[in-house]
């Protein structure tokens, strides 16, 4: 419909980024306004002495090094400590950060899914069920489950740099894609099954596992018909050889 108008693609994406952004602060900018819970936000807030001494070097080894509440998400940690130094106690200001981490996930699957197909509408569709769908509220409005929209964020952003190796595989590119995939694993540890998310978009919708065995195909395929010929022409060489001899 939009091509009907003349709206180019380009601006196409812009007004697709613009309308998912404000659906999605509109969904959830209520958030700022909850307060703690007494549900695992005193581990990880209220009642953290070390989160609570804001942005240190002891809090940066600290974070790094514990297993506290049971898991090792330095990030999380990091997270924290610069939201008590920018917000103290005001549980808003952690709300807002959880809805930022959100927003930016849902762009990104929007970029993920139009690099891809280059079908935008659809892609947005994606983006919008991913960032509105009430399954994601819980960890929007949860300070607690800032490891899972943290996580998501990294994980978002691995495939989306995986994408882009894959359009250049050249070790400089490869290296982003690892070095967000071990942030997001240092988030949440369960992003270890991305690589496997990985070989299923090499599959589809990037082709390259098909295209690589036709690239295979494609280049034994003369090499072999070389390969016969030359034999060929040796097998007549030796019998005519064979024949001459008296």
């Amino acid at each position: 419909m939009l091509n009907k108008i003349n709206i180019s693609p380009d601006r196409q994406k812009l007004i697709v980024c613009i309308v998912l952004t404000l659906a999605t602060l509109a969904v959830f900018w209520q958030v700022n306004q909850y307060d703690f819970i007494n549900f695992d936000d005193n581990a990880y807030v209220t009642k953290n002495s070390v989160i609570q001494s804001g942005i240190t070097l002891n809090g940066f080894r600290w974070a790094f090094g514990t297993k506290y509440y049971g898991l090792w998400n330095p990030l999380v940690w990091l997270s924290f400590l610069f939201d008590y130094q920018l917000h103290g106690l005001n549980a808003g200001g952690y709300h807002l950060t959880n809805l930022i981490l959100h927003v930016m996930s849902s762009l990104l699957l929007f970029w993920l899914f139009n690099r891809m197909t280059g079908a935008i509408w659809k892609s947005a569709f994606v983006a919008a069920l991913f960032a509105l769908h009430p399954l994601h509220v819980e960890s929007v409005a949860w300070i607690a489950e800032r490891k899972d929209v943290l996580s998501a964020f990294f994980w978002m952003l691995t495939l989306c740099l995986y994408v882009y190796y894959t359009e250049k595989p050249v070790i400089r590119r490869y290296l982003l894609v690892l070095f967000c995939f071990a942030c997001a694993l240092m988030s949440k540890p369960m992003v270890i099954t991305l690589p496997v998310v990985m070989i299923l978009l090499d599959y589809w919708p990037l082709g390259r596992l098909q295209s690589q065995k036709i690239l295979t195909t494609t280049d034994i395929a003369p090499v072999a018909a070389k390969k016969g010929k030359q034999k060929t022409n040796q097998k007549r060489s030796s019998e005519e050889k064979y024949i001459s001899t008296p």
